[in-house]
């Protein structure tokens, strides 16, 4: 999910992408822990993916406006 699509979500669903991500994150590294993760570059782009949510976020709440 790209940066644009983040920002038209509200916060209630940034916040239920995050706990998606959260989620994620947390499968990805069981795997990886017991050796059964092909992709690890999948890691990072998740860890990216909740920054981008947690920044969009923050933004909303601050009622910073960014160009879409």
């Amino acid at each position: 999910m790209n940066t644009r699509e983040l920002r038209e979500l509200s916060l209630d669903e940034l916040n239920d992408k995050h706990k998606q991500f959260k989620e994620e994150l947390f499968n990805l590294r069981f795997q990886h822990a017991i050796g059964q993760l092909g992709n690890t570059g999948r890691i990072g782009e998740v860890k990216r993916s909740i920054a981008r949510v947690l920044t969009i976020m923050r933004e909303k709440e601050i009622g910073l406006k960014r160009p879409v």
